[in-house]
């Protein structure tokens, strides 16, 4: 297992060490997503390590709200960078390296087919073109086996968006299931698309949000 961070490196020691006490091998990276030869140079190093590379997760996000015409040039160049092109980046950087029955997993956001306030039109955006490129790769890459999936996280009690946090309530009271999910929610969801059994699943969302968009 390899992983990259941008800023919180202890977290990414914490789960290559993790990962290490099972038996398992893992490296982290200090890299910018965003970064086209920063991503090429992880992937060439994962694959000098490994051997290979069979399963891409694309994780990286950020989530800042705000008015579309209070926000700066800025501000729009770095939520495309790193919820958009870092994604496009890695998942060019690795597709010459990936064998049969391969696995690309895009993490979306409930967000990306349903905005119920106002604030999040850039957030928006940027998680809706990750369906469109999602659907895209998958088929360009099923002839091989490959599939690419992207998973829609609703509210996930994390630094990002804690349940106990401002605005939680609110949003709590939208969950069908009425409470927040868990990173392990998630979690569990990719690992089900990364196995054997999800195999022949591709091109597909999968909404893990507790029912919010119901």
């Amino acid at each position: 297992m390899a992983i990259t961070c941008l800023v919180e490196a202890d977290a990414a020691n914490r789960v290559v060490e993790e990962s290490r006490s099972t038996g398992r091998r893992a490296m982290a990276f200090a890299s910018d997503s965003a970064d086209d030869r920063a991503i090429d140079g992880v992937v060439s190093s994962v694959v000098a390590e490994f051997g290979g590379l069979d399963i891409l997760v694309n994780n990286a996000g950020i989530f800042e709200v705000g008015s579309l015409d209070k926000t700066s040039l800025d501000d729009i160049e770095r939520n495309l960078a790193v919820n958009v092109k870092a994604v496009v980046l890695a998942s060019r950087a690795v597709i010459p390296h990936l064998g049969p029955a391969s696995r690309i997993i895009n993490i979306g956001s409930c967000l990306a087919t349903r905005v119920p306030g106002p604030g999040i039109a850039l957030y928006a955006l940027t998680k809706a073109a990750l369906i469109g490129l999602t659907k895209g790769l998958a088929r360009d890459l099923g002839s091989n086996g490959t599939t690419v999936n992207i998973v829609h996280p609703g509210p996930t009690d994390t630094d990002m968006n804690p349940a106990a946090g401002e605005g939680a309530e609110g949003q709590r009271q939208r969950i069908a299931l009425g409470h927040f999910g868990s990173p392990d929610d998630i979690a569990a969801s990719v690992a089900f698309l990364a196995s054997e059994d999800g195999r022949h699943i591709t091109g597909a969302e999968l909404a893990v949000d507790g029912g919010i968009n119901v």
